[in-house]
């Protein structure tokens, strides 16, 4: 079916929408866990010094229907996770949800007409929307080009469809990855002489109390870490974590989890059966988003829970300043070069 759907997009029976302002993809072949939202939030910081900025994700995991702004005072089941982090931590950032990405954006142009940039979340195989970047990311330790398509592997379409990216992200590499690596993975994936190829890492930041009145260095002092996770990959932060810790026990919940009573009670019950005093709980930024919903939350603020944020970073100095100008150069020449079409166009009527 998919392949189907892209064959007709490629031959011009379905036909991409295209806007008059600066759009940026980002998304990925496979199912998840490659990365994108800390991906989003990385070209926030580099946008918004410079342009009015909106993201539109579909809300994966709400329960709502269409188009909605998302405030910090939402809750996942709401918006999404996703969306609500953006909210919760850039304010001045138009954060928009709907499954219908065009009707989305038609709406952000509506409603905010200061917007200069929008941001798709997840949206690779979107094709309704025609980007003028795309950002194609996959998981250094899990590359397409090693991967199949569902139900055998867990790409989401064929391998070719890499072809449509402008930007190729090689993700959760490691903090110091080597030339020779970089030479292995290009071997791998043969870019096209139109595509870039980037290597980002994960940099944690401190560990952050979920509740106010934790004491922030908790976690450096335990001999035990507890760490839940409702994510697609949480290997690099259980290997983060070992640093920290004489034992490190994990529970895993499905990806977009969101959490019950009965979950916490579990973890809850795990971490009451951790010998020794000196003991933590700690979880992913997602993940702490999802315990403010008000049904769980009560119960949850009974444990000392701890987060990770995390940041993108670009490998290699010079590369990362290619990056952030390829990006914002993106932005700067679209909206100029459409701000002088909307000129003629207007003289010669």
């Amino acid at each position: 079916m998919v392949v189907l759907r892209n064959k007709l997009f490629d031959w011009g029976v379905f036909r991409s929408k295209e806007f008059d302002i600066p759009i940026i993809s980002v998304g990925n072949l496979s199912t998840g866990g490659s990365g994108k939202s800390p991906q989003i939030e990385y070209l926030i910081r580099i946008l918004r010094p410079h342009y009015k900025v909106a993201t539109l994700s579909r809300g994966y995991g709400r329960h709502s229907k269409g188009f909605r702004i998302v405030s910090p005072n939402h809750t996942p089941v709401e918006t999404g996770d996703e969306p609500l982090q953006y909210a919760r931590k850039f304010e001045d950032v138009i954060v928009a949800v709907d499954e219908k990405r065009v009707n989305g954006i038609r709406q952000l142009r509506k409603k905010f007409p200061e917007i200069e940039v929008i941001l798709l979340d997840d949206a690779f195989q979107h094709r309704w929307v025609k980007p003028g970047l795309s950002m194609l990311l996959t998981d250094y330790h899990s590359l397409y080009t090693d991967d199949f398509i569902l139900p055998t592997g867990n790409l989401r379409e064929p391998k070719s469809g890499a072809k449509r990216a402008d930007m190729i992200i090689i993700t959760k590499t490691a903090n110091v990855f080597s030339p020779l690596a970089k030479r292995l993975v290009e071997d791998k994936i043969k870019p096209r002489p139109y595509q870039s190829v980037y290597y980002s890492y994960i940099e944690y930041n401190n560990f952050k109390p979920l509740w106010s009145e934790l004491d922030e260095s908790l976690p450096k002092q335990a001999n035990t870490i507890l760490l839940f996770t409702g994510i697609a990959n949480s290997y690099p932060l259980v290997d983060y974590l070992k640093r920290f810790c004489d034992e490190l026990i994990t529970l895993e919940y499905s990806d977009h989890h969101h959490y019950s009573i009965s979950d916490l009670k579990q973890i809850k019950n795990t971490y009451d059966n951790i010998v020794g005093s000196k003991k933590v709980i700690v979880t992913t930024e997602k993940d702490a988003m999802r315990l403010s919903y008000p049904k769980i939350k009560t119960f949850a603020q009974q444990m000392p829970i701890f987060y990770m944020p995390i940041e993108v970073k670009i490998h290699f100095d010079n590369r990362k300043e290619d990056f952030e100008k390829q990006v914002l150069d993106y932005v700067r020449n679209d909206k100029r070069n459409r701000n002088t079409s909307e000129t003629r166009s207007s003289v010669g009527t």
